[in-house]
């Protein structure tokens, strides 16, 4: 892997993008951290700064796109020319779309999307004339399979994909240096669970099985050393579905009406009080710093084989033509008996 980088994450505050932050510092890189909430940033900072790199906290909203433009300016003349950008923050609500109002739908896409798109802008600006660069993407299985109660989320990760698209695919007519590509995530033990904005009757969670956003954390830093590959799967859960959705996507849809509900929720009421960062971020009521994990901890994968898979395509290729070999040979000593 790479080291000593100027690498940009934003919603580096809590969950996946605070556990990105980590991993690129623990290879030495000087991370640019941005995110909304003071309190998040300036611990994600600290952990930065404890794993062996240098950290630069910057409070940005990244719906607003001279806030990021500004942000990315200041990286630049604090840390040096940025050599990935990671965009990972995002909001949404918890709800059926009928519930939930026009403008909590635009702030999501904003955030969620307009986010990502900025984010991009700011950064092919700074790394097409050096020609040189990695813009890395955080997906979602929900980028490309849409589930209940998060119509918001599935909306704006679907836009993220069809843009990622038509980026690459001007980037590959240009010739160009500047390489981007997509991490699709499975269910990650994050503190979104605790701070979206939900309607629900019960406690949200995410659809089992659950990784640690550690898991997803591997694959952005995996991505950013490899961006020739177009998009990443992490997690079997995401291939499956995925896969399920080009065959059979209607009766994933009749599958999904029956079981997303309960399977996005707990058995515990849903806390009235709790903090929702649509608006504003979740840690700026009360000073509380929400870190990397959620509450699953006793549920989540600490790693995830496909992505072990994914990374490492030449081994499985060998352990698959060695399993056909043994199997050959059988079929053939038994025929010779």
């Amino acid at each position: 892997m790479d080291g000593g980088r100027v690498v940009v994450v934003t919603g580096a505050s809590g969950g996946i993008g605070r556990a990105a932050a980590r991993a690129f510092a623990a290879q030495g890189d000087k991370v640019a951290l941005l995110a909304r909430g003071e309190t998040g940033l300036n611990a994600a900072a600290e952990d930065v700064r404890a794993a062996g790199g240098e950290a630069l906290a910057i409070p940005a909203d990244v719906a607003d796109y001279e806030q990021v433009r500004a942000a990315a300016e200041r990286a630049e003349a604090v840390l040096g020319p940025i050599d990935v950008w990671v965009n990972v923050a995002f909001s949404s609500v918890f709800s059926q779309f009928v519930d939930i109002e026009p403008a909590e739908f635009k702030r999501t896409t904003e955030v969620t999307y307009l986010g990502f798109v900025h984010g991009t802008k700011v950064a092919l600006d700074l790394m097409l004339p050096r020609d040189h660069g990695t813009i890395v993407q955080t997906g979602s299985a929900l980028a490309k399979r849409g589930i209940p109660l998060q119509s918001a989320y599935c909306g704006a990760k679907h836009a993220v994909q069809g843009f990622h698209e038509s980026l690459r695919t001007e980037l590959l007519h240009r010739g160009t240096g500047v390489r981007t590509t997509i991490v699709h995530m499975p269910a990650v033990n994050t503190p979104q669970f605790d701070w979206v904005e939900s309607r629900l009757p019960n406690h949200a969670q995410p659809v089992p099985p659950i990784y640690q956003p550690e898991v997803a954390a591997r694959a952005l830093l995996y991505a950013a050393d490899h961006p020739e590959r177009r998009e990443y799967w992490i997690g079997g859960s995401t291939v499956a579905t995925l896969l399920a959705n080009r065959v059979v996507p209607g009766l994933l849809d009749r599958y999904l009406a029956r079981t997303g509900f309960d399977s996005q929720q707990t058995d515990r009421p849903r806390d009235p009080h709790q903090p929702a960062n649509l608006w504003r971020p979740a840690d700026g009521k009360d000073g509380h710093d929400y870190g990397a994990h959620g509450s699953f901890d006793d549920r989540a994968h600490p790693r995830s084989y496909q992505m072990w898979a994914a990374q490492h395509p030449v081994a499985v290729a060998a352990a698959a033509g060695g399993a056909l070999g043994l199997a050959a040979l059988g079929l053939l000593r038994r025929r010779c008996r």
